[in-house]
């Protein structure tokens, strides 16, 4: 009977500390601020609280003897934060340089049903159709501000390993630079109508070298399509374009031999323009084509990517914490079982079941915030602006900086105390349970 009471005990503290854990989860920041608010008015104003307060204190007390044991549970718990927050932060960059490319003044245009812009096709017929629907705004000169695109996918060198690499050129007109204000010359200058001339982004600029190896340069010439074409310029515009090259567009369309264009981007007629032009293209039976704001057309090409890094990062992270959990759980039993003739005094000078579990839930999980900021730490210092590549949805590589964030920060302290948590209960419940006698005469 005192064993199935005693199973009986232990699964529903492990359906409680589930659900405790499920809830954990999901609190926002001003909730777990108003949980310590009251632990720590409990721990003070309450009688059991401040004798869990000077438990606590007397446990805290040891940690310098118990340090390389404890420490167990500060490295373990930091690796899983940093590998955690570096994994996250890897999809918020991705995540954040994409969205800054668009907006909601301008709009994109691709062939009915393409996801992007290397399987799109808009003849050039289409385009003065295109320029002529409502919804469009007006240039300075009077004209439709349209800038109709070529989007040629070209072997770049990498710099890191002189290997091949997929970079973008965009074939542009005068109009994709008014369009996209963002985008400025930092160096050099833009490349001339009719010539073979590019200007590269930022972002490209440090990914990629020229076939001789050497870094990118105004003046430097590099190879495509069996064509010689010069670097005259490099700009920078803080968002996908960084990773680009840019050059005249009815230069690239008779050196790749393209009819066609990829896209057409627009200038929206004020608030209500993308309705306008939207309904005016679905209107018009010889258009089928898609019509979205940049804004929205680059957020879902990020979309893909950073769900599978945010689902990575923690199934790894997850993996991680059962060993955490783990370590935290051997030293922490080690430390009630250190502590054996220690708990057993206190609990025969009159400190309840209570006091003694709420001591070594805090020593543990002070340890474990101690990790989780240092794992935060860890995180932000190294991998905080640190600029990598990926393959993007026009099957190019697209530069960006791991962002880590207040938020994500926050997310990796949670689990830092989560882990503490699952790893302080059983330990406490069984300093608890210590017979008080059987402990004195173990000691």
């Amino acid at each position: 009977m005192s064993r199935a009471r005693k199973w009986l005990g232990n699964t529903g503290v492990v359906l409680a500390l589930v659900a405790g854990l499920a809830v954990w989860t999901m609190l926002p920041w001003y909730a777990v601020l108003a949980l310590v608010v009251a632990l720590a008015l409990w721990l003070v104003l309450t009688r059991t609280g401040r004798l869990a307060l000077e438990a606590t204190r007397i446990g805290i007390a040891s940690l310098p003897q118990r340090w390389g044991a404890s420490s167990v549970i500060v490295v373990g718990i930091a690796g899983v934060v940093g590998v955690l927050v570096a994994m996250l932060a890897m999809g918020a960059g991705f995540e954040a340089t994409l969205k800054q490319t668009g907006n909601d003044s301008t709009a994109i245009i691709l062939r009915g049903g393409s996801q992007a812009e290397t399987n799109s096709v808009i003849t050039r017929d289409q385009v003065p159709l295109v320029s002529a629907l409502a919804g469009i705004a007006k240039g300075p000169d009077g004209r439709p501000a349209i800038s109709p695109e070529l989007s040629q996918v070209v072997n770049m060198v990498t710099r890191a390993d002189h290997t091949d690499a997929n970079a973008q050129l965009r074939g542009v007109g005068e109009a994709a630079w008014a369009l996209r204000p963002q985008v400025k010359i930092v160096e050099g200058r833009k490349f001339n109508p009719g010539m073979r001339e590019l200007v590269i982004g930022q972002g490209a600029r440090k990914q990629y070298v020229d076939q001789q190896f050497n870094d990118l340069k105004p003046g430097s010439q590099i190879e495509l399509a069996n064509q010689i074409w010069t670097v005259v310029g490099f700009f920078a515009s803080g968002d996908s374009h960084d990773s680009e090259l840019w050059a005249d567009g009815e230069t690239l369309a008779s050196t790749y031999r393209r009819s066609a264009y990829q896209s057409v981007t627009v200038k929206l007629d004020g608030k209500d323009g993308f309705n306008q032009l939207k309904a005016a293209m679905a209107a018009d039976p010889r258009l089928k084509l898609d019509v979205d704001t940049t804004r929205h057309y680059y957020a879902k090409q990020s979309e893909g990517l950073s769900k599978f890094l945010r689902v990575l990062g923690i199934v790894i992270g997850s993996i991680m914490a059962v060993g955490a959990v783990f370590g935290a759980l051997n030293t922490m039993y080690a430390a009630v079982a250190g502590r054996a003739r220690e708990i057993a005094t206190m609990r025969a000078i009159g400190f309840r079941g209570l006091p003694v579990v709420v001591a070594v839930m805090l020593e543990t999980m002070l340890l474990a915030l101690i990790g989780g900021l240092l794992g935060g730490a860890v995180a932000w210092l190294v991998f905080n602006g640190y600029s990598v590549s990926t393959l993007g949805n026009n099957f190019s590589q697209v530069m960006f900086q791991f962002k880590v964030s207040p938020a994500l920060l926050w997310n990796g302290i949670m689990w830092a105390l989560g882990i503490g948590l699952v790893g302080g209960l059983f330990p406490a419940l069984r300093a608890a349970r210590l017979p008080v006698t059987e402990a004195l005469r173990a000691a």
